[in-house]
């Protein structure tokens, strides 16, 4: 079974409600050409949903990769 969605943002959201907006930036994307690896739940499924028509969706079994935040520091 896959475990996590690849999502891609395919269009722009210039001229869409800023709901839509909102919810391409809480998948994690930035822009056309973005892509993220997400969960397969409930959850991420009913946000694509919503935005179905600015991203492609495609099932994989990589998990995301953690990224690191900037100005972190290791611990000594």
């Amino acid at each position: 079974m896959k475990t996590h969605l690849k999502v891609t943002q395919t269009k722009s959201v210039i001229g869409q409600s800023h709901a839509m907006c909102a919810t391409i930036r809480g998948l994690g994307l930035h822009g056309p050409g973005s892509a993220v690896v997400v969960g397969n739940t409930p959850s991420f499924r009913g946000a694509i949903k919503k935005v179905i028509h600015l991203v492609t969706v495609e099932e994989t079994d990589t998990a995301p990769v953690a990224k690191k935040q900037p100005g972190a520091q290791k611990a000594s």
